[in-house]
């Protein structure tokens, strides 16, 4: 009999046949996303839940007391209540790896993409604003042999890191939890104190997680410490980021400028002050948004489900649960 699973998500079609292969499969069918409280309602006798983004606590454990596998479609997993899994010994998965390049090359984008103005310059080209005898107004900034500071280095930081010095010839530093000796012999990249990254770097880039440490790493004592002619890049969490400190950052031209793929409160409100600001680039969170990048995630998300019911490998633990 093959394990009962509720897809509380679209997915595409040939993930869609292949969890049909081996399980019997229920799927949201709503057109929006499913709230927590539907959720509870649905998920009845499943053995493995597939879920992105919506909580996954205890009262949802409890409405499913067959439950054995939650796969979260998402290398990130704050949705998720780590304790009440562990309390309830259901196995709980992530989707790593197979997004890191795909959001190293968005992180690069918003790089190359404030510094040299590119949002903004195409609004005003084809607004008609071009002129000859225009140039030192449209001035960007560099970014090839500038210094990058990398907060976090995991998979997609060394990703990053990687083009900065490779392709870019850039002065690469980074802080991280635990130093990473491995990646600064691979990439000739160094370490830093977090203050001293801020002080010096030309390019703030904010990889890290979210976590209760990390909430609010960017605060305004941290925007005060950067130069001003300092770019800041978030493609985190949006939470890692005191947005109000950082629009009055940005207001004040304590820092030059900004890219941003996250936002405390998504989707942001079309009032806030960062949408009115041209030296700001704001993209709608879509770091891993390539067509296949997605699909390779459904299918990682699809077979962590699969593998754990069957009790077969790999299984792609969420590591606060690996025993």
């Amino acid at each position: 009999m093959k394990p009962r699973v509720y897809i509380a998500r679209d997915l595409p079609e040939e993930v869609r046949a292949y969890l049909e292969e081996h399980c019997d499969v229920r799927m949201w069918q709503g057109a929006e996303p499913i709230k927590p409280e539907q959720l509870k309602q649905e998920v009845g006798d499943a053995e493995g839940l597939l879920v992105t983004g919506t909580p996954v606590g205890e009262e949802v454990l409890r409405a499913a007391p067959k439950l054995r596998v939650v796969s979260n479609l998402s290398v990130g997993y704050n949705n998720v209540d780590l304790a009440a899994l562990k309390a309830g010994k259901v196995v709980g998965t992530h989707t790593p790896y197979v997004l890191d390049e795909t959001v190293a090359d968005l992180a690069f984008a918003l790089i190359l993409g404030t510094a040299r103005r590119v949002a903004e310059l195409d609004r005003f080209v084809k607004a008609g604003k071009w002129q000859k005898g225009q140039d030192a107004e449209l001035f960007g900034v560099d970014v090839h042999h500038a210094r990058l500071g990398i907060v976090g280095m995991g998979r997609i930081g060394e990703a990053i890191a990687r083009r900065a010095k490779l392709g870019f010839l850039m002065d690469v530093v980074y802080y991280n939890r635990n130093p990473r000796p491995d990646v600064e012999a691979r990439l000739g990249i160094s370490y830093s104190t977090l203050e001293e990254l801020l002080r010096t770097s030309d390019f703030i880039l904010l990889m890290t997680p979210l976590t209760p440490q990390t909430k609010h790493i960017m605060d305004e004592a941290q925007f005060s410490m950067m130069k001003k002619s300092a770019i800041f890049i978030n493609v985190s969490r949006g939470e890692t980021v005191n947005g109000t400190a950082l629009v009055r950052a940005l207001q004040s031209k304590q820092i030059h400028g900004a890219g941003l793929d996250v936002y405390e409160r998504e989707p942001v409100d079309a009032n806030h002050p960062l949408l009115g600001m041209d030296n700001v680039v704001t993209l709608p969170h879509l770091g891993s948004a390539t067509a296949a990048t997605r699909l390779n995630m459904a299918f990682a998300a699809a077979r962590n489900l699969v593998h754990a019911l069957k009790g077969e490998e790999p299984i792609q633990i969420i590591p606060e649960l690996q025993s």
